[in-house]
């Protein structure tokens, strides 16, 4: 027996009925050999964190545009966050871990530069829209090319709850729906540490109600958040919070788009974001040919629209990437003589 049986034997064996066990994975666009060692699940986290998308979330915006702080967060350290939240959740509730990881670690890998105000320029500027949760699900099954293959060949369960971590569609398993509530309670907590951090609001401002119910500290509000979605979700066929640690959540984020996502400094820097994707999205438009040869390769089909690629290319960027480009065709350039 090979150590992938193992571990599958041990799914059998250990996990609940409603989990989504390995074996049983819908499978992939690709047929291929499996794996000794590692589960199906478990080589679709292994793809995605070598992936170079998932390199450069470490450069891209969280809230915070381009901080200065070593503390605040970015698209990695977020998305390392939700997935430590889920595979806490996916433990308690006998759901498949690696299955909550591998969705959680892809879930934002098709966030723009400059986080939100990216994606809604975006959204704008390109005829079809933009939306991350899709770029997501593009970059995982085309945009990632290796020597051998187009994409990562991902699970279908890793690619639909990728997809629908947000959004109207519900994911089609706990696990999708796990990482779906484990995205919220993370970003909600640690976007009011950074906002904190940054002066942006004081703790004591903070609905006190809120507070009362969930926790005065950052740790606390999430370990309450957890221990509630366990506790309302255990044996069910359905990730929830309970009514009234529900509410309480759902009120401290509207006071956080209230106050931090909406109006407030953190987006005082958001025009000049806008106006940097919108110069270099015309640019391209009007000067397609001057697409880097690598980006224009990866399209082997004739099936995209200039405009589709043209926003693959930005929204694979980093902030300081597409600032630096930006100086690049914008900025004149001190002369000099050679």
């Amino acid at each position: 027996m090979n150590i992938r049986n193992q571990i599958e034997k041990y799914e059998r064996d250990t996990l609940s009925p409603l989990a989504i066990l390995s074996e049983n994975t819908k499978g992939r666009r690709l047929n291929e050999e499996k794996c000794s060692v590692r589960t199906e699940f478990q080589r679709d986290r292994d793809r995605i964190i070598h992936s170079k998308s998932f390199r450069r979330l470490k450069h891209k915006t969280q809230v915070f545009i381009a901080p200065e702080g070593d503390h605040y967060r970015t698209r990695l350290t977020h998305t390392l966050e939700v997935a430590q939240i889920s595979r806490t959740l996916a433990r308690a509730l006998r759901l498949n871990e690696d299955l909550v990881e591998a969705i959680a670690l892809g879930h934002d890998l098709g966030h723009t530069p400059f986080g939100h105000t990216g994606e809604v320029v975006l959204g704008k500027l390109n005829p079809k829209g933009f939306k991350h949760n899709k770029q997501s699900l593009r970059v995982v099954e085309y945009l990632e090319h290796s020597h051998s293959r187009i994409g990562l060949n991902l699970t279908y369960e890793v690619k639909d709850g990728i997809v629908k971590h947000t959004g109207e569609n519900r994911p089609e398993t706990l696990e999708g729906e796990v990482v779906r509530i484990a995205d919220r309670i993370a970003y909600i907590n640690h976007d009011i540490d950074d906002a904190i951090r940054a002066n942006i609001i004081k703790m004591e401002e903070l609905p006190k109600d809120c507070i009362k119910k969930l926790g005065q500290y950052h740790g606390e509000r999430i370990n309450t958040m957890i221990l509630d979605v366990i506790e309302n979700s255990l044996g069910k066929e359905k990730i929830s919070m309970g009514e009234e640690i529900g509410y309480y959540t759902e009120k401290l984020r509207q006071f956080m788009f209230e106050r931090v996502y909406l109006n407030s400094a953190a987006k005082r820097e958001e025009g000049k974001a806008k106006y940097i994707i919108e110069e270099l999205y015309y640019y391209y438009l009007d000067n397609y040919d001057m697409l880097p040869e690598e980006h224009k390769n990866l399209y082997r089909e004739n099936i995209f629209s200039k405009e589709d690629i043209i926003c693959d290319y930005i929204a694979g960027m980093t902030d300081r990437y597409a600032v630096n480009l930006f100086k690049d065709l914008f900025i004149p350039k001190a002369w000099e003589k050679y």
